[in-house]
């Protein structure tokens, strides 16, 4: 087996541990705040917030600075600092006292992360270009798939052996993911002098920066979109039911269909963009997904609202792994790092903004309106990323992109 396909099986193992370990907690978070002694209602939704939304704020700070010391130090080494710091704080987060102290460790988890990061920029930069496109798609497989599995396992867990001891099971979890990174990923790395040069210069040195930044755009606006339907699929599929007993189970049914959709299209689509190229794969699923999201806001059964998520599971399966082909084309190799991390950060800060804006535009006009603005949000997405590729497409067509 090729050096680069081992470290990409490698590498989806740990994105896999790490996402399914980093989302265990979610189902009960809440219960482990109430545990710690706090027990009025809105108290308990407070810090459930803070404590949930701190990691992401922090890892989109850091992010860029853990890109940039990948870059000059290694991409394995930023593969193993996260791993094992990951599963350290993670422990820790058993041992917890008050809320005060969950939500400091939270914070540390969020600037000790970093792994998904760094586990893009070493497949990005070891896989041959023609097979880049199926090696970040299958990459992407394990992330998807471990927000899938986390929070069905927490919630088991939770139950069969208590609050307290699921975090010492994600830290052992993460503490795998150390081991098997340790042995099996390899990296001849070499540093270059590029990898020093300040941040400001970082852009100068880019062939094409305003492709790598429409990127990055288009990252925030993605996530953007997708998670502000988070907050409200729970509340659209009790009013899709009427009363039941199984809202929870079919709302989580229903969010697992985009997910199971995404994990099985993202290899195949990655392949395709192999041959025709990521800048078509990304601007057609874009479009295909804000499509999609328009007949959401009219359906009248949770089975169609689960069929049409499916579908849109299928379509931004090429999103992302498009976007970091793209940026994998776009970008130095000795700045990669740096790059894929601002990269990371814009998908952190997608996710919190989404998550507030889904629910604020719920309250204020509807829910059929969050369908409405996310659909605007794909296709203006989509007609930015080709008039700002199409050139660069035109011109990789003619002339091959050197290598650098």
């Amino acid at each position: 087996m090729p050096l680069w396909k081992r470290n990409l099986f490698v590498c989806w193992f740990g994105c896999f541990a790490t996402t399914a370990g980093m989302s265990l907690i979610v189902p009960f978070l809440p219960l482990y705040i109430q545990l710690l002694g706090v027990h009025d209602t809105a108290a308990v939704e407070r810090w459930s917030g803070l404590a949930f939304g701190s990691t992401f704020l922090m890892s989109a700070i850091v992010s860029p600075i853990w890109g940039r010391i990948a870059d000059q130090r290694g991409r394995k080494l930023m593969l193993l600092r996260a791993s094992l710091g990951m599963a350290i704080i993670c422990s820790l987060m058993g041992f917890a006292h008050n809320v005060y102290e969950l939500t400091a460790l939270r914070l540390l988890m969020g600037s000790v992360s970093g792994y998904i990061a760094a586990a893009i920029t070493l497949v990005a930069t070891q896989t041959p270009r023609d097979h880049a496109g199926w090696a970040l798609g299958t990459l992407s497989t394990g992330t998807v798939g471990g927000n899938l599995i986390g929070p069905l396992v927490g919630g088991y867990l939770a139950e069969v052996i208590g609050l307290r001891n699921v975090f010492f099971a994600t830290g052992l979890m993460m503490f795998v993911a150390f081991l098997i990174t340790l042995f099996l990923v390899k990296e001849a790395f070499k540093p270059s002098k590029k990898a020093s040069v300040p941040w400001r210069e970082v852009w100068r040195m880019v062939p094409n920066p305003r492709v790598v930044v429409t990127m990055m755009a288009s990252t925030f606006v993605l996530q953007l979109a997708m998670m502000s339907i988070q907050p409200i699929v729970t509340v659209y599929v009790s009013q899709l039911t009427g009363p039941s007993r199984h809202i929870a189970l079919i709302a989580g049914c229903v969010v697992a269909a985009a997910g199971i959709a995404n994990v099985l299209a993202a290899p195949w689509l990655g392949k395709l963009s192999d041959h025709v190229g990521p800048q078509r794969v990304l601007v057609v699923c874009l479009v295909i997904a804000g499509l999609v999201f328009i007949p959401q806001a009219f359906v009248t059964s949770p089975w169609q609202l689960m069929g049409l998520r499916f579908l849109l599971g299928l379509a931004s399966a090429g999103l992302l792994p498009s976007i970091n082909a793209i940026v994998k084309r776009s970008a130095p190799e000795a700045l990669s790092g740096r790059v894929f991390g601002y990269n990371q950060s814009a998908q952190y800060l997608g996710n919190i903004g989404g998550s507030i804006l889904g629910g604020q535009m719920a309250a204020a006009f509807g829910i059929h309106y969050v369908f409405f603005s996310t659909a605007a949000l794909m296709l203006l997405n989509a007609l930015w990323v080709f008039t700002s590729t199409r050139d660069r497409h035109n011109k990789h067509r003619a002339v091959p992109h050197p290598s650098v």
